[in-house]
């Protein structure tokens, strides 16, 4: 049990107090670390969850696991992808389209995933977003 603010008597974790985060299933701690993982599984995904058009395809539970797994991927690549942008000029037109990219992304995945299919697209567009902003970064000047 941990101590709130003075003259507090309820624990942080009381169900009074909800929390405020989602925390994802990370034991390979890949979310702080260099993306070490193939793209092309999270690209099938991209590719399978915006070809959706029955919004019955999956339960709400798998949409939510889609949803989450995006998620961790997109914070994943949205650190990559701020790693690679520091190092640009602060006035150069790749770093505020980086910069841009990136805080539409933090914009999009703030709310907590939804077990919904308009969820998971949204998600599945951000990681395409982030991946076309790093293919553009890692591409030869010309």
């Amino acid at each position: 049990m941990t101590a709130g603010p003075p003259g507090d008597s309820a624990p942080a974790t009381s169900p009074l107090r909800p929390s405020t985060h989602t925390v994802l299933h990370d034991p390979g701690g890949l979310l702080g670390a260099e993306l070490t993982r193939g793209r092309e599984p999270y690209e099938s995904l991209i590719k399978a969850v915006l070809g959706w058009t029955c919004p019955d395809t999956l339960a709400i539970r798998d949409c939510h696991q889609i949803a989450l797994q995006l998620t961790g991927h997109a914070r994943a690549v949205s650190a990559e992808l701020r790693r690679r942008a520091d190092v640009l000029p602060k006035s150069s037109g790749p770093r505020a389209l980086t910069d841009l990219v990136l805080r539409e992304t933090e914009d999009q995945l703030s709310p907590l995933p939804e077990g919904t299919m308009d969820c998971a697209k949204a998600r599945a567009r951000a990681v395409r977003a982030l991946y076309e902003r790093l293919d553009r970064l890692e591409a030869p000047a010309g």
